[in-house]
């Protein structure tokens, strides 16, 4: 049994920060996928007697190998394990222990596909992990595309993210709230994936940048603010992207407050082409519809990170589709945007959520 790599990396000064800062590559040790949607986890442990704080990610893979990546802060990893299969019912290696990428408390700190580029957080914000958190741990895990250039034996897989740190304190605390749904995808339709949640905690949450991510059937994913105001619900576009461009995390372009009482909700728009239902599922033939929205606080984060509902046919924002399924829809919404703006986008739209640049304030 092989225990977790220790982050230790000597600070050094970084001069466009005003801050010292460290570089820790986080990535899969030289494995070997044993055949196309295998999941690997691999873990750091983080110092014990310091708190870190991340400003930055640098992926170090590829969409033609790896289909997706996602960074975890963890409790306890998955396993005691160098790399462990944490796929839950998608392929495993036989000769790895399999287990769940976190025990105990967990949040999602990062997420990268198809050749996103770097991010880095608006000064002063980063994801507080180490001592005085509960986050002792990182834990990547790799979803594997094509394990064509491992067939060799000599070739392994580095897949992973270079992480900028500092031990320096700094005032607003990154979170991600992901959304996501299940459900089916009927066969040559276009179908509304949708789901909708409460924002239940007295704080003020603000949405800096957004990423949408679907298999090969979303068009279109956008996320809103839902706000009750003077008998009507007022809708608040978040971010909207095309997911088959890189799924990267992309600016929100206005100034978003969130705070109790309000709602988040996402719709991902699917064009089935294929003569068959897909399902929401693990693999690159399944499907998947999920909005990550990043956000930082001067508060604690949100104890509620995710938010999914069952997705079609029993979920909907704005009806009831099965009579008694009342219970997993949001019928009460109201003034929900045409599908022109929630389902589409256009070339200017595109433009302005790549040439913008992450705000803070």
């Amino acid at each position: 049994m092989a225990a977790a790599r220790t982050l230790l990396v000597a600070l050094l000064p970084c001069l466009g920060l005003g801050l010292e800062t460290a570089r820790f590559p986080l990535l899969m040790p030289k494995v070997v996928p044993p055949k196309p949607e295998t999941y690997f986890c691999t873990s750091v442990r983080l110092l014990d007697d310091k708190d870190q704080y991340i400003l930055s990610f640098e992926p170090n893979a590829t969409q033609n190998t790896a289909h997706h990546m996602l960074l975890y802060g963890c409790e306890q990893p998955g396993t005691d394990d160098a790399v462990w299969s944490c796929g839950d019912m998608a392929i495993s290696d036989p000769s790895k222990k399999s287990g769940p990428i976190c025990r105990g408390t967990s949040q999602i700190i990062y997420a990268w596909a198809k050749n996103a580029p770097k991010l880095v957080l608006p000064d002063g914000v980063a994801f507080h992990v180490g001592k005085s958190t509960k986050l002792k741990y990182l834990t990547l895990q790799v979803h594997y595309a094509d394990v064509s250039p491992f067939k060799d034996g000599k070739t392994k897989d580095d897949s992973g993210v270079f992480l900028t740190y500092t031990e320096t304190p700094q005032p607003k605390a990154a979170g991600v709230m992901l959304l996501g749904t299940g459900g089916f995808i009927f066969p040559k339709t276009t179908q509304y994936m949708e789901t909708a949640c409460d924002i239940e905690e007295d704080k003020v949450i603000h949405p800096f940048a957004f990423r949408t991510h679907t298999h090969a059937l979303g068009t279109v994913v956008s996320g809103w603010k839902v706000q009750y105001k003077d008998g009507e619900y007022k809708w608040t576009l978040i971010g909207k992207m095309d997911p088959q461009l890189p799924q990267m995390f992309y600016p929100v372009l206005d100034d978003i407050t969130l705070t109790k009482g309000d709602i988040v909700a996402a719709r991902c728009t699917m064009n089935n082409f294929r003569s068959r239902i897909t399902r929401v599922g693990a693999t690159a033939d399944d499907e998947m519809c999920n909005f990550y929205m990043m956000y930082w606080t001067e508060q604690s984060l949100l104890s509620k990170a995710y938010c999914f509902s069952w997705g079609p046919p029993l979920s909907y924002w704005h009806r009831i589709p099965m009579g008694f399924w009342k219970l997993f829809s949001f019928p009460w919404l109201t003034g929900i945007p045409e599908d022109k703006r929630a389902s589409e986008i256009d070339k200017n739209e595109l433009r302005s959520y790549f040439f913008a640049k992450m705000r803070n304030t």
